[in-house]
């Protein structure tokens, strides 16, 4: 109402104080859980299409993500591009600690990219971590019983020795998941990258390495760039998500209910994704 109202005006009445929507997209990629909220496209859709609704000549977004799911991450990107086109906004990410992997396929959304001296990006390469106990179940007396219909439905039990076929399959399919990261880096940044050899090999660097190497465009914060760009009287407008922060998980507010063998489920569950999520930002010395 305030903008139709501000368009009816004469135009040396209106207001010349230009409002950019701010997205702060902040943790590890992956579907999140029942009591566990990450950066996925559910978590993030209803934030991202608020922020291209505002009357704006661009939407800022500020990435602080070590990287997770390739899928979810991608999907995120190409919301964020689809709307870019559909409301001819420009975007422009700022990098905060780090923007690496996952986080720095989401950064390439951006029509421009900031970050600081020392925020980490890069890291475009895939990863697959996880555990083995085959000599844990013969020391506490355990027997492994897996009955399947299709000779590679067990491929990678955790609790089996590794076969050399199981493996050379699984980098097999992480290069087809880094060939398409590499290709969608190379569309969007285009002649910026500079030839180097360990661009696409899985390291990372600091924002200033960044910059030489063409990963960001400049180094700069979000509030400097933005009012240098669209004026000092620039207001920048955090969007939030519409809910509470517990109903987000069901505790209020929520015709959901939960039995106690869920919570303990989610609980169990939490446990190992914290351990995952901790394991990612450490690659980065966070």
């Amino acid at each position: 109402m305030k903008r139709l109202f501000n368009r009816l005006l004469p135009k040396s009445w209106r207001s010349t104080v230009v409002t950019i929507p701010v997205i702060r997209l902040q943790g590890t990629i992956m579907a999140g859980g029942q009591f566990r909220q990450n950066l996925s496209l559910a978590s993030t859709a209803g934030l991202i299409e608020k922020a291209f609704s505002f009357d704006a000549p661009a939407v800022a977004i500020s990435i602080n993500s070590p990287g997770g799911s390739p899928v979810q991450s991608r999907l995120i990107f190409k919301r964020i591009r689809d709307l870019a086109v559909e409301k001819n906004r420009q975007v422009l990410v700022f990098v905060e600690d780090v923007a690496a992997s996952g986080g720095y396929m989401i950064a390439v959304a951006g029509d421009e990219i900031f970050a600081d001296p020392s925020s980490i990006v890069g890291s475009i390469g895939v990863v697959s971590a996880s555990f083995g106990f085959p000599e844990l179940m013969k020391k506490i007396g355990v027997e492994r019983r897996v009955h399947t219909a299709g000779q590679n439905k067990a491929v990678l039990d955790p609790f089996k020795p590794e076969k050399k076929e199981d493996i050379e399959r699984l980098k097999a399919l992480q290069l087809e998941v880094h060939d398409t990261f590499i290709d969608l880096v190379k569309e969007r940044r285009g002649t910026k990258l500079k030839d180097d050899p360990d661009l696409f090999t899985g390291l990372f660097w600091t924002g200033k390495r960044g910059l030489e190497l063409g990963l960001v465009d400049a180094l700069g914060d979000m509030r400097t760039v933005l009012k240098t760009r669209f004026g000092s009287k620039t207001q920048l407008r955090l969007v939030s998500a519409p809910r509470g922060f517990l109903s987000r998980f069901g505790l209020f507010g929520s015709n959901k209910g939960f039995s106690a063998p869920d919570i303990a489920a989610a609980a169990a569950s939490g446990v190992i994704d914290a351990a995952e999520e901790r394991a990612l930002w450490a690659r980065f010395g966070l």
